[in-house]
């Protein structure tokens, strides 16, 4: 087990680094200098209070995205549909955003409340269609991206209504603005989806390992066969990983729409953010700690990467950088091979040195 943990979190980071290794070495083949092109990624992470406020704003929807492809991960799923999940959660939660007139303490949560609702909606399709009809949930899960995408922008146009391409700006009482954290940040976008984010990594956890329904989540996930003999309902929870996973993908979308936009773009709401979950669920290791570090890493490298443009570096680096980072932790089990070989070796090695003394 301990030895499993230390595979976890070493294999994440060697990708990381080789991933950096790599985005150099491109650099240097591009006629680009590397120390001064991560100099300038770093300092366009961290160097300014508001790089580390755009830093961290990036990062709220990409830990519920991540989220969300975790736990569908951790009970044997994968939800590959989190991106349409995200869409009509950021649709519902604008929409209630725009549509009524109540007080910030029931406005707020309303509209939070709504976009989850949307999400899990969203997701038990494919649930069902899983637990039900044995259809593979990656089949289905990402067909239902692209209905969500024309059902948002229907409704858009239709229902909500939109003008120059978008849709009025959520009011005040639905807002997750901040002044003070915009403040705090010299005035980046900023907001207090962020707190939320990390209270529900910390939802992750105490539902997965320190309730009943967690454990019958991942005893499904782990085996279904033997869980079905212990009695536990495969169906029910096959259906119930979904829902709580469109319930993070949901909120997701709030945290752009009641967050970062204020309000919803007609035929450029594919955000890509539901298909960066997977990558963040992926170093993460489908841990909650590991996930909000993926998210605050990605989110990072996608804002220093703009600063980066200032001495003619292309952004689009950065996309290489992150595209290798994900293939390395793929290929985690090859890495881990190469260790245990590297281990073997040494420890033959100072068998032999101990029998020649």
């Amino acid at each position: 087990m301990k030895l499993e943990r230390f595979y976890g979190i070493l294999i994440p980071i060697l990708s990381i680094i080789l991933g950096m290794v790599v985005g150099a070495i491109v650099m240097v083949i591009g006629g680009y200098d590397p120390i001064a092109g991560f100099d300038q990624l770093f300092y366009g992470i961290f160097g300014e209070p508001y790089s580390i406020g755009e830093t961290l704003r990036a990062a709220a929807p990409l830990i519920f995205a991540g989220l969300a492809v975790a736990f569908a991960f951790r009970t044997g799923l994968f939800n590959i549909g989190v991106e349409g999940q995200v869409l009509v959660g950021w649709m519902v939660a604008v929409w209630i955003g725009i549509s009524f007139d109540l007080p910030t303490a029931i406005h707020l949560p309303l509209a939070l409340i709504g976009a989850g609702l949307a999400g899990a909606l969203w997701a038990a399709v494919p649930g069902i269609l899983k637990a039900r009809f044995h259809v593979h949930e990656v089949i289905t899960s990402i067909m239902m991206n692209y209905i969500a995408l024309y059902v948002t922008n229907d409704i858009l146009r239709h229902v909500i209504g939109i003008k120059n391409e978008r849709t009025d700006s959520v009011k005040e009482t639905a807002s997750l603005a901040s002044p003070f954290l915009q403040e705090l940040t010299d005035f980046s976008r900023l907001h207090n989806g962020i707190f939320i984010a990390v209270v529900a990594a910390l939802v992750f956890w105490f539902i997965l390992w320190k309730t009943t329904l967690g454990y019958e989540l991942r005893a499904v996930g782990f085996n279904k066969s033997a869980a079905e003999y212990a009695g536990m309902g495969v169906n029910k929870n096959i259906i119930l990983s979904f829902v709580i996973s469109g319930v993070f993908a949901g909120f997701a979308g709030a945290m752009e729409g009641l967050g970062t936009f204020q309000n919803m773009t007609l035929n450029a709401s594919f955000t890509g953010v539901g298909f960066d979950g997977i990558a963040v669920a992926l170093l993460g290791a489908n841990n909650p700690i590991g996930v909000v570090l993926a998210a605050l890493l990605f989110a990072g490298l996608n804002i220093g990467g703009l600063s980066m443009q200032q001495i003619g570096i292309p952004p689009e680096l950065i996309k290489i950088i992150i595209a290798f980072i994900i293939i390395f932790v793929a290929s985690g089990y090859a890495i881990r091979l190469v260790i245990e070989k590297l281990t073997v070796k040494r420890a033959e090695g100072k068998k032999v040195k101990g029998a020649d003394k």
